[in-house]
């Protein structure tokens, strides 16, 4: 059995007996080495991006599958879109191994159910649109990869996050994206630098697909929903910057809009 580079031994040793600062400077040079590695693998992010706006412009929806960490990261990414960019919550949908409770806890044999993905996803009548993006550092989690193939045979079109060459998970993918990041400050410790690329290829595909669908007006996320202060305080200044408006009355058309934007498309019909 060869040994993925996500599982191969750590550049360092006798970790347990260095002192606080070189423990926290040997992560941080391997933390520098994750950037570079996903900038290796931008032609097919992009190409995931591109192929996913397409049918989300003809209603369909991205899922996202992971077990574990990358499912924690998947469930993450989906829940900041709707308050980030006033998305509807259907639009990306985040699936873990093991349902809501393994985002806390771990939920015993749950990544190894090759059938548990599928069985998630029929809850929500998968259409040939939709896309279907599997996480997973190993690219052999059975529950990531028995979905994407499953996806694939019905016709729905897969994208794949992996930390390995030559993968199963890719090997299923329509699109594979291998971020080899190579191994971890700890051997096999796949939530820190494997997590971190995850995490970077998701804010891309995701902050991207947002764009692509209209979800941004120049750099401002005018759909951002508010739901605290901080919020309000960044929409006024928004409208304040677009209208000219001081920002008591910046504030009023924010509020009675409800958005950055339908309070400027608002003034602009005044």
């Amino acid at each position: 059995m060869s040994l993925k580079t996500t599982e191969s031994d750590s550049r360092y040793d006798n970790i347990d007996k260095m002192s606080t600062l070189d423990i926290l400077e040997g992560i941080n040079a391997e933390d520098r080495s994750v950037p570079i590695a996903v900038s290796r693998v931008i032609p097919q992010i992009e190409k995931a991006v591109d192929a996913i706006v397409g049918r989300m412009k003809n209603g369909g929806r991205l899922f996202y599958l992971g077990a574990g960490t990358s499912g924690r990261l998947g469930v993450v990414d989906a829940s900041e879109l709707p308050p980030t960019f006033g998305a509807n919550p259907d639009w990306v949908v985040g699936l873990i191994a093991g349902g809501d409770a393994a985002i806390r806890t771990a939920v015993e044999n749950a990544e190894d159910d090759i059938d548990g993905a599928w069985r998630d996803l029929e809850e929500y009548a998968p259409k040939s649109n939709d896309t279907i993006l599997g996480i997973a550092a190993s690219g052999t989690t059975p529950y990531v990869v028995g979905g994407l193939k499953t996806a694939r045979e019905k016709g729905l079109l897969t994208v794949g996050i992996v930390c390995n060459e030559n993968s199963n998970l890719a090997e299923q993918a329509d699109i594979p994206i291998e971020v080899v990041v190579g191994p971890e400050f700890i051997t096999g410790s796949t939530r820190m630098k494997a997590g971190t690329a995850q995490k970077l290829v998701l804010n891309m595909i995701s902050t991207s697909i947002m764009i692509k669908l209209g979800r941004v007006r120049g750099n401002k996320m005018v759909d951002m929903q508010l739901n605290n202060n901080k919020l309000v305080d960044r929409g006024t200044r928004m409208v304040m910057q677009e209208t000219g408006l001081m920002a008591e009355e910046a504030e009023a058309l924010l509020r009675k809009h409800g958005s950055v934007r339908g309070a400027v498309d608002g003034y602009s019909r005044i």
